[in-house]
């Protein structure tokens, strides 16, 4: 009976631990918290996994990268702090780089796997729908890629921007704009959410400095590259040499090969790239960037160089290789920096939070219910919001804190292509404007002045970003064929060859004005009148009527301004006078007897004159009479004397006084 037993005994025990694994094995995997032990060199302390979904594009660059970063950034997290209570479960989800695919992984995780919170997703167009699964649920949704401004409009509380709105970079394109003094700019830009969100804020901030937008020209992220050459052919139709790119790299290549086939990368072109490119530039080809956008500039986050950066990109780097063998020369950009901040803000956000009700609370649903409606509702969303917006730490991109829902703005690098990358040519910061180095004290409107720029065509004059087209319409200068005063206006008519010369004054100071242009402005004299020679018009009325009907584009002549004319074309200033003057008689009534001089004094300032003399007279006796035996004697004596000192101070001002 003995090893009967004892067989037992251990079929029972073999079968309890079987049993303990599957529970326990169950709580770790499932859509639930689970308690778990954890064990490490220190201390043994009782670790809590917490659900948190992820969604990414797994087949693009930035979400490879994004989740290496994520993983990395939680491995190196609870490294440092093994005594934390929570340790967050990722569950990922391929987005595939279509809106729908996200929106129904959001809802999968939050439905089934009831997670608290959200990294993702990739792109702005998937965020829209994502962000409002998360405000019905209360999970908050934290990107770190999804820049568009477009996505702060949406009422929702619940999505976390761990990254810069695109709206913080247009004041560093207006002041660059104005610090050349282009005065228009054509913003070339992809037509979606990404795309179009940055418009409004990057126009007013054009109009602020004088620079106006002639043209939006949006071109489809689907576009092919007849569509793209179609859209160049009408851009170099244009005047405006000025054009501001905004869009993604895969479609900002392809623009690119295309702007460099038709000849728009040649000399007298600008462009001007936001971060959407620059900041991903490294992941371009490198044969694209070097061939096809020599010269351009662009707006670039800046990320400080710290050790601690250096040391990361080492470990990434050699971590990345090892688990990706195939890809080469792997390189980090910045939404791989923002995605190892964002995992940490939400690890130490959840930490300070608590598991103290890390539940959903799920709605009684009609039979006709839908999955958004039985999703649940997060009980400790609010809370967790709130611990994500009191966050404060240094990350990998600086000093990581939330303003209104998003990073606050930084400073950004202004670069210029050269080559197979980009040159750093200088800053911009909210409170010095454009400076040349972090460290400089002075700064400067004229950009050009602080650092030495290669244009397109490998060109070192800042192009003036305003060209008469081949294409262009030239201007139709209206003059009045006149019958006197030719000196202002005189046409001329060669009958052999149907020409006309126009000479004058006027014409000279019109000329003038257009050789002061800093462009080239083409333009016909078109005199004004019939083909018999008779004058067009009675009165230069008629001359302004035709330009204000916009028949013709100005008139030049001696036309004077009054204020009926004024209240349907706009004058220059005037430029000489109307020699009009008027001749009236003139009576000369003077004296001419030669007391004529005695004219100026007046009564009153005879009267004047003779109280001051029987003062200084009054005066001097005062002072001379105990002293001076001259002032003494018979009463008439004195009264001589004082005022014949009173009359030679007058007189001998210049010399010593004969009496004294």
């Amino acid at each position: 009976m003995i090893p009967s037993r004892i067989s037992f005994d251990a079929e029972m025990l073999l079968f309890l631990a079987l049993s303990f694994s599957a529970v326990i094995v169950t709580f770790c995997v499932g859509p639930t918290l689970a308690v778990a032990q954890s064990s490490n060199n220190n201390n043994n302390a009782t670790t809590i996994p917490v659900n948190v979904g992820v969604v990414l594009d797994l087949e693009t660059w930035v979400g490879q990268m994004g989740l290496s970063c994520i993983t990395m950034s939680l491995s190196d997290f609870y490294s440092s702090n093994p005594s934390y209570k929570t340790r967050l479960v990722l569950n990922v989800r391929d987005s595939k780089r279509d809106e729908v695919a996200a929106a129904a992984a959001a809802l999968d995780l939050i439905k089934n796997e009831q997670v608290q919170a959200i990294i993702g997703p990739q792109g702005s167009m998937q965020a829209d729908f994502v962000i409002h699964l998360g405000n019905k649920s209360h999970v908050p949704i934290i990107s770190f890629s999804a820049t568009s401004p477009s996505l702060s409009s949406i009422r929702s509380s619940y999505f976390v921007r761990a990254a810069q709105n695109d709206s913080s970079q247009v004041n560093a394109i207006s002041t660059v704009i104005q610090a050349f003094g282009w005065k228009e700019a054509v913003l070339v830009y992809v037509d979606n959410k990404f795309g179009e969100g940055i418009i409004p804020s990057l126009t007013n901030a054009l109009e602020e400095v004088g620079t106006q937008v002639p043209y939006r020209s949006l071109i489809s992220p689907s576009a092919t590259d007849d569509q793209i050459l179609q859209e160049l052919y009408k851009l170099m139709t244009m005047q405006t040499r000025v054009f501001i790119v905004h869009m993604l790299p895969t479609l900002g290549s392809r623009l690119f090969a295309k702007a460099k086939e038709v000849g728009m990368m040649s000399e007298g072109y600008v462009w001007i790239l936001t971060n959407g490119i620059t900041d991903l530039l490294s992941s371009m080809d490198s044969s694209i960037v070097a061939s096809s956008m020599q010269g351009v500039l662009g707006i670039k986050t800046y990320i400080p160089d710290t050790p601690s950066l250096d040391n990361f990109m080492a470990r990434w780097k050699m971590k990345f290789q090892k688990e990706n063998p195939s890809i080469l020369n792997p390189t980090l950009n910045i939404f791989g920096y923002r995605a190892y901040d964002a995992a940490r803000a939400l690890a130490m956000a959840i930490e300070e939070m608590g598991t103290t009700n890390l539940t959903f609370q799920v709605m009684n649903a009609s039979t006709n219910a839908t999955d958004l409606d039985t999703i649940g509702v997060s009980q400790n969303g609010q809370k967790l919001l709130q611990e994500l917006a009191n966050m404060t730490f240094t990350g990998l991109t600086g000093n990581v804190r939330l303003v209104d829902g998003q990073l606050e703005s930084s400073m950004f690098q202004i670069v210029n292509i050269n080559g197979y990358a980009a040159r750093e040519i200088g800053f911009w910061t909210l409170e010095k404007g454009l400076l040349r180095d972090l460290y400089s004290f002075n700064t400067s409107k004229y950009f050009i002045n602080l650092i030495s720029i290669i244009w397109p065509g490998d060109s070192t004059s800042v192009p003036k970003g305003w060209e008469i087209s081949p294409n262009g319409k030239r201007l139709k200068i209206l003059v009045p064929k006149k019958d006197s005063f030719f000196q202002f206006v005189t046409v001329t008519q060669d009958p052999s060859r149907n020409t006309f010369q126009v000479t004058g004054y006027c014409i000279d100071i019109f000329q003038a004005v257009i050789e002061k242009l800093p462009y080239d402005v083409a333009y016909d004299f078109i005199p004004f009148f019939f083909t018999d020679g008779s004058s067009a018009g009675s009165t230069y009325n008629d001359m302004i009527d035709q330009v204000f009907y916009k028949n013709y584009d100005a008139v030049v002549g001696d036309t004077t301004i009054i204020a009926n004319r004024s209240l349907y074309v706009d004058f220059t200033l005037p430029y000489t006078e109307s020699g009009v003057a008027m001749l009236v008689p003139y009576k000369d009534s003077k004296s001419k007897n030669a007391w004529v001089f005695l004219k100026p004094l007046t009564w009153d300032l005879w009267l004047t004159t003779g109280c001051f003399f029987v003062f200084i007279a009054l005066v001097v006796w005062i002072l001379e009479h105990q002293i001076n035996e001259e002032f003494r004697g018979s009463i008439a004596h004195q009264v001589g004397t004082s005022f014949w000192f009173s009359f030679s101070t007058m007189v001998f001002a210049q010399s010593n006084h004969p009496s004294l």
